[in-house]
Parts: C-alpha cells; structure tokens; sequence
C-alpha cells in the first residue's frame, strides 16, 4: 500500500483537486468534510476516493477522526490542511462569532490535524504536511480580518512547525493561492470580480488543478529539502 494522505475540506474546489492530483501520484488518499453528506458520497462515487465527516475546528473530532483513518485505512503520512470557512465583514459589523469560527477552523484546524498526525509521521521518521494558506494571508484584504488573521497565522505555524519536524523526515509547508475559479469565488458579484481580474498580471483566475500541482510536488519525495516555505500560486497578483 502507498502512503496514505488527508485532505481536509476535500470534497470540493481546491481540497477535491488536491485529493485526485495526489490518488493520481499513487497516494491512498482520504477526504475529509464537514457538512453536506450527499455530496460526500457522489465525492467517493466519482473519484473511489472515501470521505471521513468531522469538524476539523474541534479538537476531539479531529483526534477521534485520524485515529479512525489509521485503523480503517493505516497510518497518515499526509496531511494536507486546507479547510476553511469566510464570514467576511469590515470590524465594525463583525460579531465575535464570526472571528472565532473562522479562527477555530481556518487556524485551529492546522493545528489539530497536526496534533493528531505528527507523532506517528514522527515514529516512522517521514511526513508531510501542507498548509493552504492564502494571498489574503500575505496582503490583508478589506473586510476580512478574522480571514486573513486565521490565514496569515497559517503562515507563521508553518515556519514554526517546519523547524520541530525537520530532523524527523518530516517536512511542513505552505501554498497561498490567489483568486481561484471555484465556487466561493464563484459566488463574488461579477462587477467586484472583473475588477479583480484587472489586477492580476497574467490575465485570469487560477484554476484548482494549478494549486493541486504545487501540492503535490511539496507532498513528493523531490522535495525533501523544502520545508517551512511558502508557495504563492496567485498569477502575479501579490509579489514579495
């Protein structure tokens, strides 16, 4: 059996093209989600590739559900965290809710599949783990503090952790990703994403397949000597 690998929020958009690019690479890949089950299961139905629901945001499920991962499918090798929720407004409308979901998700997400997962990737003496994080991370966006907080704290675990996995095989890294062709980008009102495509130099948005492809090269054994960096796959958008 291949190594076994972890998507979480990888049912759909990125995290789905994420989860075929690395079957494609020989990777038992697992998808996990967290809320709509009938898409789930046409997910598994489509692809042959098996989706695990928790909530990647609490603690306990994500312990509860890795552990159910290794003893149905065998230990994770990969994790790839790339779930994440937005619930855009500027401060002054923002509800402390909608800051510490998108923090407990998009943030504390990371941290606990990697809680759950480093020991053994530890023990065994290999590991990858790949952070989504996002151009919002990097640049700051109006109306999104909790976002871009949660995902430029994305950035600064991914340095962090890289240094406590490196003498164990295990590398840790990220990508940020532009505006993407998906349906949360999908959903932007057309006037608000003309002007958004205006300001990316190559032209258009990204596609999924594209931020897959960097995915996979991080998750590969070439790049063993690539930890605690971060990837910006965003068409010339954002340049530092």
């Amino acid at each position: 059996m291949g190594k076994i690998a972890i998507v979480t929020g990888g049912t759909r958009g990125i995290g789905r093209a994420i989860c075929e690019s690395l079957k494609n690479d020989g990777f038992t890949v697992v998808a996990n989600y967290a809320g709509n089950e009938e898409k789930a299961k046409a997910f598994t139905g489509e692809t042959g590739i098996a989706a695990y629901r928790w909530d990647v945001g609490d603690y306990d499920a994500c312990m509860a559900g890795c552990e159910q991962v290794a003893a149905e499918v065998g230990p994770v090798d990969v994790v790839v965290n790339n779930a994440g929720i937005t619930r855009d407004g500027t401060l002054l409308r923002m509800s402390y809710d909608d800051w510490n979901e998108v923090m407990r998700i998009n943030l504390g997400g990371c941290f606990n599949m990697a809680k759950a997962c480093f020991p053994g990737m530890k023990e065994r003496g290999w590991g990858r783990v790949v952070n989504i994080g996002s151009i919002n991370g990097q640049a700051g966006q109006y109306g999104q503090v909790n976002y871009a907080a949660a995902k430029s704290g994305i950035h600064g675990f991914t340095k962090a952790l890289a240094q406590e996995g490196a003498r164990f095989g295990i590398t840790v890294n990220a990508i940020a990703p532009g505006y993407i062709d998906t349906d949360m980008v999908a959903a932007v009102p057309e006037p608000v994403l003309e002007k958004i495509v205006a300001r990316i130099p190559v032209g258009r948005l990204g596609q999924a397949e594209e931020i897959a492809r960097g995915v996979s090269f991080l998750c590969s054994e070439e790049a063993g000597f690539v930890t605690g960096s971060t990837m910006s796959i965003n068409g010339g958008q954002h340049m530092y």
